[in-house]
């Protein structure tokens, strides 16, 4: 007799008939693949892993919920079904293999994966430049799920080929925090003009694929360490801070996006701060949804009725006619029910699932279908457009849309607890917004020398040297970049493994096993000895400060961070006989146990072993055919397990023939394998290879010893006339170098090597006798070491730039800062002099666009680089600095940095670009986080005791000012409301009502405002302040928006011959950053930046009248025009209050009076009150004859 079926099990099979009809009965015999539809034979890789999914969930429930054999046997035929599809798309990928390599290096849209394959064959169905190809989200989501259905216990990968493939899309997707693509619509910038940009939804969506693949295994319970996937931690968290830092913005053309459902909940759950999961939510709640769904974006013209289907690309100005017509997608309510299942929200999961039930649309048997979307009727496009969300609307698209479909199953499942929400997540990323607990930050302290141990004894502290922590093995971080570099090869199919990148604290944070050896890696800040920032101790010391913090906050492994910390040579003083006290400082900080804000445990390397991360590298084990290449033959030689010392020991039973072929031996190994190690790139050899054999070499000119002079870093100051000749008159370069080995002072030195830097070049043969090879770059290498060993940073620079040295780390920190949404500009304004960067470049074309932005000057190429790396340190660690700023223009934050020098010392302009290359990097950094963040501070200028000017930076408190007088114009809150209802009918009025606005501001009361005969006594202050922010693009929040605004009233703004167009509203929203990037690049046509702020308090005032209910404006407003009119009338009062014209003077390239840049925004000689009266007078012209009413 056959067992009745339970309630459930007939409920679970209405599901697998609806699985059967709507999904499965599309599914291709030969690929696996699924079609869009049955009428579109294309497979789209996204589509395809979504619409799989309830497949894949009501397998498990068949499973969980058997009544009989049966349902294990469907339970496994729908589980094959899932692995036949993933297999499929699998199979079109590796098609595609050589795209995937080209593609590491190139970061190309014409080397991307195909985003769609015919749903037969699993070819390509489109060119690579006909499609928007480049979608790292699909790919990411691919990667997500083959991690999660494995976890679930389904074997999708067959072959270690297989794991080395998806080893290498590990390192397709790990740049998406850089790379612009076409998004989850594929269309890019919503213009649809085939543009891409950087998308958070792909971000989101490769950072939790790249976390959920981290050392899984694709062989899953049976398989072995070399099946196991390997992510770089460095990656996951830059993928992690780029999100963060552009939520809840989707794009810089897309303010919000109905797709970022997918990022901040099911199935990525990549945002790990719940205050902005749920302010993403309510945003896209907010301006996204409707009664039938969510449309994508605003604006979007897929499919309403206006849209001509004929035309690939919108026109700019065809946008807004989209507005309240875009489609709505039900869709969007299926991830918002999974959403409230994983969060326990129950009403959420109610309210949803009605709403959704009530658009579907239903078919014979009882068949719910989810469509594609709902769109506006062509005749009601009208009153649609005027009332938004009031007209029925139709269905229209794919029915079913499988992707819904699917989701809206897979909803139903865990509702109705056929699934917890944990089987469908079986790898618990649902949990990434519960805080983690604080994290140990371990630090293990080495010697580089046995000198070194001695003296950091005499101030107890206690140490080891490398020799003695064996048998584990430091080595720099750049070796680890080598050997993860290996990581994924596989020669079989021409796949060359993980592109060589400098390697982040969070990867040299670990222990790894190597080949059955343990390995420690120093941090890659100290690694950095080919640029100068690694001698200054205080640099170092704030680096490890940053990175310490930087762990604490984001360690996510298994285990405590161990971060391996030398002491150098370079940190002893005093002729090597004490410590840096910076140094001595911190060492005494590790070991009370709190380091800038983190909890550190200092111990010697053995002691923290047992507690630390440690990670087995089995890529990196020989096999029987193994390349030997540079690397593999170091480790080799590193590896070798030769017991030299103990056999040199040994004498008694040896000859002195056995003994002299043993040292022999020892010291041809030693020698072989330093050699081995600078071809790797590694500097500091002596370190991480302790033998005495192992001093540095190199030419050696004898110079004599210099004597210390005061910092001077202007060169050239020899007399022309008294520089020898030869027969033909020009400069004798060779007497010259005679007079370089005789001359004792460091500064004339690099005087006398520059001219003939300036007269032979950097390759010129010196002819030195000892040394018949000896180049002006050899003896100019020697000098930067002695300018290093005397701390003389002006000297330092200036060789640096005759050296051409560049930050290894350039193109990283370039970025950095375009990755979180900023351009960056070098060189001095105008343009063409000003080059801009708004996309990221190879190492080498960026530093050449350095140098020729800089126009020759050493000088301004080293700064550029160097302020480059202060601004994206503090992007990553203090991103608010940069609110509301799009565009960093590092030729004027410099240029910035030097006047304020200049002011603080009283040295004129030039003398203070002059103390700027003075001043040790630590202290530039210093003044740069100043200027960034508003702070006071002081300059101070020391003479030491060899007579050597040194200059110093401090913070100071601020005194005599209020907060609001600090914060000025930059601090204006967005939300002006009006008080009252006036009448308007001339300027006066005119001028009331926009000064009642700005009261209302609460930041500038009527009394600041109204306060007679108000004197700002700090002189110079505000000029600083309006100087400062107008160099770093700095306006008050919702200035943009008010901005956008202020267009709709007008046909444009415009700065003298630049005009910024009403039009531009039309293309884009208030909240784009492509918008705010218009406005910046609107306001960047004024060289002067404290012009540039007066125009932008101009503009603030002006976008007052958005709260007035003033009639359209069809003039351009003239912005300069209300600023020199606010000057003129300021200069008249000045006039008539006696003021002179010694304290009028005008700045002479704008005629702007220097103490109206110079007066506060607030009090009666405010800034505020002529700029009021001057846009009151210039507006008048524009009222109508009725007047206007302030709303």
């Amino acid at each position: 007799m056959m067992r009745g079926r339970s309630n459930s099990g007939v409920r679970l099979d209405y599901y697998a008939r609806l699985v059967s009809n709507t999904i499965l009965c599309h599914q291709n015999s030969v690929t696996g693949l699924l079609p869009a539809a049955a009428d579109q034979q294309n497979a789209w890789v996204r589509d395809n892993v979504y619409s799989i999914l309830a497949v894949w969930g009501l397998g498990m429930a068949y499973r969980k919920n058997a009544d009989r054999d049966e349902d294990k046997a469907k339970a496994y035929e729908l589980e094959q079904s899932v692995v036949k599809l993933m297999r499929g798309l699998l199979h079109c990928m590796m098609k595609q293999m050589i795209k995937v390599e080209h593609f590491k290096k190139s970061l190309s849209t014409k080397d991307a994966l195909h985003a769609k394959y015919d749903n037969a064959t699993g070819d390509t169905v489109v060119d690579d430049d006909k499609w928007g190809h480049l979608q790292i989200d699909a790919t990411s989501l691919y990667l997500l799920y083959l991690a999660q259905m494995t976890a679930s216990g389904l074997h999708i990968i067959f072959t270690l080929d297989e794991v080395n493939f998806i080893q290498n899309l590990v390192f397709y997707i790990e740049v998406a925090y850089k790379v612009a693509d076409y998004g989850m619509w594929e269309r890019g910038d919503k213009t649809n003009r085939g543009i891409p940009e950087l998308n958070a939804s792909s971000v989101g969506m490769a950072k939790a694929a790249l976390e959920a693949l981290d050392e899984l295994n694709l062989f899953g319970a049976n398989g072995g360490p070399k099946s196991v996937i390997h992510v770089m931690a460095d990656e996951v968290q830059l993928c992690q801070f780029i999100l963060q830092s552009m939520l809840p913005r989707a794009s810089p053309s897309k303010e919000i996006d109905a797709g970022l459902l997918s990022v901040i909940s099911f199935p990525a759950f990549a945002v790990e701060d719940i205050e902005l999961v749920e302010l993403t939510k309510q945003e896209i709640i907010t301006k996204l949804q409707g009664r039938y769904g969510c449309c994508r974006f605003l604006r979007d013209g897929y499919k309403t009725p206006i849209e001509d289907p004929t035309r690939l690309h919108y026109e700019n100005a065809e946008l807004r006619q989209f507005e309240n017509l875009e489609c709505e997608w039900p869709l969007f309510w299926t991830y918002m029910i999974l959403d409230g299942l994983f969060n326990k929200n129950l009403q959420q999961v109610e309210e949803y699932r009605e709403a959704l039930h009530s658009v579907l649309v239903l078919r014979p048997g009882g068949i719910h279908l989810v469509p594609e979307l709902y769109a506006v009727p062509a005749e009601k496009m009208a009153e649609e457009s005027q009332n938004p969300h009031t007209v029925s609307r139709v269905y229209m698209g794919k029915l079913p849309h499988m992707w819904g479909q699917s989701l809206y199953i897979l909803g139903n499942l865990v509702s109705e607890g056929f699934l917890a929400a944990g089987e469908i997540d079986p790898l618990n990323r649902r949990f990434s917004t519960i805080p983690r607990p604080d994290v140990v930050v371990q630090v293990a302290i080495i010697a580089e020398t046995e000198k070194i141990k001695k003296v950091l004894g005499k101030h107890g502290i206690d140490v080891e040297t490398v020799t003695e922590i064996m048998p584990i093995r430091v080595q720099p971080a750049r070796v680890l970049s080598q050997i993860y570099a290996r990581l994924g090869c596989n020669k079989r199919m021409a796949l060359s493994g993980r592109p060589y990148r400098h390697m982040g604290i969070l990867g040299t944070s670990k222990l790894y096993l190597v080949r059955d050896e343990i390995f420690a890696f120093t941090p890659q800040f100290v690694d950095q000895q080919q640029f100068y920032l690694a001698l200054d101790n205080r640099m170092i010391v704030d680096m490890l400060r940053t990175e310490l913090s930087f762990l604490c906050r984001c360690w996510r492994k298994t285990g405590r961070p161990i971060v391996t910390f030398p002491i150098l040579q370079s940190m002893l003083i005093d002729d090597g006989t004490s410590l840096d006290p910076y140094v001595l400082s911190t060492l005494r900080k590790l070991q009370d146990g709190y380091f800038g804000g983190a909890r550190v445990h200092a111990a010697n390397v053995s002691t923290l072993l047992v507690t630390s991360c440690c990670t087995r590298l089995s890529f990196m084990d020989l096999g029987p055919d193994e390349h030997r290449d540079e690397l593999t033959v170091y480790l080799n030689k590193l590896l070798e397990k030769k017991e030299t010392k103990t056999a040199l020991l040994s004498s008694g039973k040896k000859t002195s023939l056995h003994r002299f072929r043993a040292a022999a031996h020892a010291t041809r190994d030693v020698v072989s394998l330093a050699q081995k190690a600078k071809e790797l790139g590694i500097q500091n050899v002596s370190l991480y290879l302790r033998n005495s054999l192992l001093t540095e070499s190199g030419y050696k000119l004898n110079i004599a010893t210099p004597s210390s002079t005061p910092d001077a870093p202007e060169l050239s100051a020899m007399n022309t006339k008294d520089l020898p000749t030869d027969k033909s008159g020009e400069v004798d370069c060779k007497a010259l170098m005679e007079l370089l080995k005789k001359c004792s002072s460091l500064q004339e030195q690099v005087e006398i090597i520059h001219l003939i830097y300036v007269t032979k070049g950097i390759d010129w043969n010196i002819e030195h006798d000892e040394y018949p090879e000896m180049t002006v770059y050899d003896v100019l290498m020697e000098l930067y070491t002695k300018a290093g060993n005397e701390q003389n940073w002006g000297l330092i620079r200036y060789i640096s730039g005759m050296l051409h040295k560049k930050v290894e780390e350039l193109d990283e920190a370039c970025t950095t800062l375009l990755s979180n949404q900023k351009h960056l500009t070098v060189g001095l304004p105008p343009e063409p002099r000003e080059r801009t960067i708004t996309a990221p470049l190879p190492y080498d074309e960026l530093t050449k666009l350095i140098e020729e932005a800089s126009d020759n000057d050493h000088s301004l190429f080293i700064l550029t680089q160097e302020v480059m790396v202060y601004l994206a340190m503090y992007a990553r660690t203090e991103p608010n600095l940069f609110a509301e700023m799009f565009r960093l223009r590092i030729g004027l934050i410099i240029q910035v940095m030097a006047t304020e020098m200049a002011n603080c010392l009283k040295y004129s302009d030039k003398a203070g670009t002059q103390s700027l290359m003075s001043v040790k990097p630590s202290d530039l950094k210093t003044l740069l986080h100043h200027i960034l963040s508003g702070k006071e501070f002081s300059v101070e200028e020391n003479i030491d005791q060899s007579t050597r000017t040194m200059i110093s930076i401090h913070d100071v408190d601020h005194t005599g000012a209020t907060k609001s007088e600090r914060a000025g114009i930059s601090k204006l809150k967005v939300e002006m409301m009006q008080t009252g209802t006036f009448k308007l009918n001339d300027s006066d009025e005119l001028h009331e009502a926009l000064r009642q606005s700005l009261i209302s501001s609460e930041l500038i009361s009527s009394e600041e405002l109204d306060v007679g005969d108000f004197v700002d006594v700090r002189h110079g202050q505000w000029l600083r302040r309006r100087r400062i922010d107008g160099a770093l693009n700095r306006v008050p929040i919702g200035f943009y928006q008010r901005v956008w605004k202020m267009l709709q009233k007008c046909k444009g703004l415009s700065i003298e011959n630049y005009v910024l167009h009403s039009s531009t509203t039309e293309e884009m929203t208030p909240g784009e950053i492509k918008f705010a990037v218009q406005v910046e690049t609107f306001l960047n046509c004024v060289p002067q930046p404290e012009y540039r702020q007066l125009l932008v308090e101009t503009i603030l005032v002006l976008t007052m009248l958005v709260d007035i209910d003033l009639q359209y404006i069809s003039r351009t407003i003239h912005i300069e025009r209300i600023a020199q009119m606010a000057n003129s009338i300021f200069m008249a009062e000045q006039t008539a209050l006696g003021a002179d014209d010694e304290m009028l003077e005008k700045d002479p390239a704008t005629g702007i009076c220097s103490l109206l840049y110079d007066s506060a925004p607030s009090g009666r000689f405010g800034t505020m009150t002529y700029l009021l009266k001057a846009t009151a007078i210039y507006i008048e012209d524009f009222l109508p004859a009725d007047g206007c009413q302030v709303q």
